[in-house]
């Protein structure tokens, strides 16, 4: 059975896309802890992150360094955090998360709530940078 990820990506279920290239795809969470929180997620079904290959892991290490660079540059903050939690969805993922305080990159703080318009504005100024 295909996990909502692996939905997300194949096109059945709408995300708000910020980039993508054969091997991963980078969409917004729904649920952001910040404006431009993003999920980073291999195209194939790996439920444990470490349970990539390891040129996988490198592989999507550089693609999430470039998606974290055009985050930064279109909602300019101190850093981008990265966290691997894995729990909710048994697809690995990276969650790319604006920071302004270490504070920001906890998961226990209320989420954000915002319109389908202002998510498509946030996933298009983001692959715009992504772009550059």
């Amino acid at each position: 059975m295909a996990t909502i990820f692996s939905k997300i990506i194949a096109g059945e279920i709408p995300s708000y896309k910020v980039a993508e290239d054969e091997q991963f795809y980078a969409f917004l969470d729904i649920n952001p802890l910040a404006q431009g929180h993003t999920l980073v997620v291999p195209k194939h079904e790996t439920d444990y992150f470490f349970d990539l290959e390891d040129n996988e892991i490198a592989a999507m290490q550089i693609f999430t360094k470039k998606v974290a660079a055009a985050i930064k540059r279109a909602y300019p903050c101190i850093k981008v955090g990265q966290a691997v939690l894995g729990l909710e969805v048994p697809h690995a993922h990276i969650h790319l998360i604006p920071m302004q305080s270490e504070r920001d990159m906890l998961f226990t703080n209320p989420k954000l709530k915002f319109t389908a318009e202002e998510f498509k504005q946030t996933a298009a100024k983001i692959h715009a940078e992504f772009e550059k």
